[in-house]
């Protein structure tokens, strides 16, 4: 028997429930001298912004125990170079295409979903609303239902695609922020982003990023996403993605027993870039060797 791993987010079929996460791909070509990119179930690019962006100076990565710290700051080419340069390469893949969205107010937001729209290639948005609105203050637009609502609701407005919305875990209730956004009108939440955190050098008395402060993911915060994972999914109607710290097909399952439709692997890539389709062949034979036929009844069967 050859199980059914098949998925679907809005109108969209995913051959598989693996994805990988945004910033840990690059922008899907980096990878492809690795294996053959579609054995995946979806890619999703590197956050996409209005302009270009550097990001912040180096040093704006470390190992931290069981997992990572980075800052990178959002660096990529910025909308237009991402459609004349990345894109050709991502629409000839036959496997599905996500691009990761961010912006600092809404109208940046909305500018770049419009200049993806009608684009050949993509196949849905993921929205990164972990970042600082700067017309209110610098609040992340993820940690106030209202700015979480506001900014989905402007995106799903201008665009066609199937939007999925990306929590942030630093927030006082994960789910409320989960209902304003399945409110607002996307079509399935990933979670979680990083959790905040630091690192020191000994040494030179000194943080180890140039930020001070950056992103902790790996196996450290996988805990933690499987309970905001856990708490989400049975409380709103469209599908979780879930993500943080998946190394392998029992990480994966776990999420998926919490209630995830599908998972994202990040921080695994930088550790085997296979890790991702390793898991693919991994929950093929778990559903082979119990009698599986579809990936979908595990969805959500943790017994509580």
């Amino acid at each position: 028997m050859i199980p059914d791993l098949s998925v679907k987010i809005g109108k969209v079929k995913f051959s598989n429930p693996v994805l990988v996460a945004s910033g840990t791909f690059g922008y899907g070509e980096e990878y492809g001298a690795f294996f053959d990119l579609n054995k995946l179930g979806g890619i999703i690019t590197k956050s996409i912004t209005l302009n270009p962006r550097e990001g912040h100076l180096p040093p704006r990565t470390c190992e931290t125990p069981s997992g990572m710290l980075n800052a990178i700051g959002l660096a990529n080419v910025g909308v237009k170079r991402f459609i004349q340069e990345k894109l050709p390469f991502l629409r000839n893949l036959k496997t599905k295409v996500i691009v990761n969205v961010a912006g600092s107010s809404i109208d940046e937001y909305v500018e770049v979903v419009k200049r993806l729209e009608g684009k050949k290639g993509i196949d849905l948005l993921e929205i990164n609303i972990s970042c600082p609105n700067v017309k209110q203050g610098g609040i992340t637009f993820g940690s106030d239902p209202k700015c979480a609502y506001d900014c989905i609701k402007a995106v799903r407005d201008n665009s066609t695609y199937p939007i999925i919305a990306k929590l942030s875990p630093n927030v006082a209730d994960i789910v409320e922020i989960a209902l304003a956004v399945e409110e607002a009108g996307a079509d399935a939440i990933s979670l979680i982003n990083t959790l905040v955190g630091m690192a020191i050098d000994l040494e030179a008395k000194k943080p180890r990023l140039s930020n001070i402060t950056g992103g902790l993911s790996g196996p450290a915060i996988k805990p933690v996403a499987l309970a905001m994972v856990w708490k989400t999914a049975s409380k709103v109607k469209i599908p979780v993605i879930g993500l943080g710290g998946i190394m392998n097909t029992q990480d994966a399952l776990e999420f998926i027993l919490a209630g995830a439709s599908m998972i994202q692997v990040g921080t695994g890539n930088f550790v085997d870039p296979e890790c991702s389709v390793k898991i693919v062949e991994g929950l093929k034979e778990y559903c082979q060797e119990k009698k599986i036929k579809k990936i979908t009844d595990l969805v959500g069967k943790l017994k509580t």
